[in-house]
């Protein structure tokens, strides 16, 4: 859902040639980090077997990247 978002938020304001979409763009990626964050440590916290899957996969949104 998130790495869809980012497409999304990043081609909207190429296809209509919006500086303006690129600012919101910029502004919204830490919101989403900071979601993305802020659900991982609830699950962690919340359901059982959680953590031991964050263990097991290396990255969160973008392959070998992050």
């Amino acid at each position: 859902m998130y790495a869809s978002l980012v497409v999304m938020f990043l081609g909207i304001p190429i296809a209509l040639g919006s500086c303006w979409g690129a600012l919101v763009f910029a502004a919204i990626i830490p919101a989403l980090i900071w979601q993305l964050l802020d659900e991982e440590r609830f699950l962690a916290s919340n359901l059982p077997g959680y953590a031991a899957y964050q263990g097991r996969v290396r990255y969160r949104l973008l392959p070998l990247i992050w």
